[in-house]
């Protein structure tokens, strides 16, 4: 059986060879198709257990205020050089009947919008969208105890630390402590954003607000150093005063920095105590709640300098007087001493 195959294909390939021919190309392309139905129905498999990839939603967001400008490519009757973004999102394009959201929308998004509502005039319409001015965005006050107050535009993420260092840092009479208030919610954020600041009950302001530690941002803790958003309001609070009078160098109004002030820092930062100060018995008055009288405190300069007595730590608005000691006899003979020149008469030749 098989020599008599053999012998009719070589008759077929003597008698009629263009069949043969066609035979074996119909042959070729048959195995060629089940080859490539093979190769799709494996792709096919591999992309469906492939996950896909996030949206893009990285990029600036547009918001109301915003101008935009179109431009497209071959078809300048289409091109709009500048288009405000509506109160409530939107915009309108020419030659397209209906408005087009563009709220919370990054450039790409939106232009992807703006092509395929022009595709029904235009045949694969190329679309450059960007947003020409950024409105929608207020800045953010910087004011208190900093070097340079500041209203800053913000065009990207920024956190509390580097704004307040753009503003130059805060000054001496800082308290250490930062107040951030938060007019409005953050743009586009999501239903439960931790960014999305309350108004707590005991707020008679009724704008959400938080208090931050200067030393807590400094040392890096993420808690407090929040992201700043456009709209928020930074104050460096100023320290509470405490008031240093009699006999001191330079009396007058010393401010607590943060982390406390103890009586013997606050003598220093007045220059010191004169030679006629009382230094054992300095007197603190301090104020007492539903009281007019203050209450008063007694310090021994001295053996709190000997490390007999604890410092005594300051709060706000305490007034410290440091009396005058009552003169001893050599106090007497030294004025005498040093006063006997200026009754001399000094008469010139």
């Amino acid at each position: 059986m098989q020599l008599f195959r053999q012998k009719i294909e070589s008759y077929n390939v003597v008698r009629y060879p263009f069949l043969v021919c066609v035979r074996y190309f119909v042959m070729s392309l048959f195995k060629f198709l089940a080859f490539v139905l093979m190769f799709v129905s494996v792709s096919m498999v591999a992309i469906s257990q492939t996950p896909a990839l996030p949206a893009d939603n990285t990029g600036y967001l547009i918001g109301p205020g915003d101008v935009i400008t179109i431009k497209t490519l071959g078809e300048p009757t289409f091109d709009v050089d500048s288009l405000t973004v509506g109160e409530d999102g939107s915009i309108q394009i020419p030659y397209y009947e209906k408005s087009i959201s563009a709220k919370c929308k990054t450039e790409r998004s939106l232009q992807a919008e703006v092509a395929k509502a022009w595709s029904k005039y235009l045949r694969n319409p190329q679309v450059n969208l960007r947003v020409k001015e950024r409105n929608s965005r207020p800045p953010v006050n910087i004011y208190g105890e900093v070097r340079t107050q500041l209203q800053v535009p913000l065009t990207r993420r920024a956190h509390l630390l580097e704004l307040i260092s753009h503003a130059g840092g805060p000054t001496e009479k800082s308290g250490g402590m930062v107040q951030v208030f938060r007019t409005q919610p953050p743009m586009c954020a999501e239903p439960g954003n931790p960014n999305d600041w309350k108004v707590g009950s005991d707020n008679p302001l009724g704008v959400p607000s938080r208090v931050f530690s200067l030393t807590a941002i400094r040392q890096g803790q993420d808690d407090s150093n929040p992201e700043i958003f456009p709209g928020d309001i930074i104050v460096v609070e100023k320290s509470a005063p405490v008031y240093v009078t009699g006999e001191v160098i330079k009396p007058g109004e010393v401010s607590i920095p943060e982390g406390g002030l103890p009586l013997t820092q606050a003598i220093a930062m007045a220059s010191g105590i004169t030679r006629e100060a009382k230094t054992k018995n300095i007197k603190i008055y301090r104020r007492k709640a539903g009281s007019p009288q203050p209450e008063l405190i007694a310090a021994n300069y001295d053996q709190i300098k000997k490390g007999a007595e604890k410092d005594v730590m300051l709060q706000a608005f305490d007034i410290v007087e440091v009396d005058k000691a009552s003169k001893k006899f050599t106090d007497y003979l030294l004025d005498f001493v040093t006063g006997v020149p200026n009754r001399i008469p000094i008469r010139p030749f």
